[in-house]
């Protein structure tokens, strides 16, 4: 099985129309994970608990998308 890297944060939103955090230095990061199934159980557990906060969102970001180094036209992991 490929490894799939996903990052999960979160914390509380100005906003619950926007993606902007009230305060980047309290973000959760709640972990790297290998895979999606993996990633997603810590994304709900983390929703589920904060449920009655409704500035508080959780996200998964697929942190292997940013770097595909067999594809040619992303990003690439080289150091400048």
């Amino acid at each position: 099985m490929t490894q799939r890297l996903h990052l999960v944060f979160g914390g509380e939103l100005t906003h619950t129309q926007r993606h902007e955090f009230k305060d980047i230095e309290n973000i959760d990061i709640v972990g790297l994970f290998p895979n999606y199934a993996s990633a997603y159980n810590a994304w709900k557990a983390k929703a589920q608990a904060t449920v009655d906060s409704a500035e508080t969102r959780y996200f998964i970001a697929h942190i292997h998308r940013l770097v595909d180094e067999e594809d040619e036209t992303g990003p690439t992991s080289e150091v400048v």
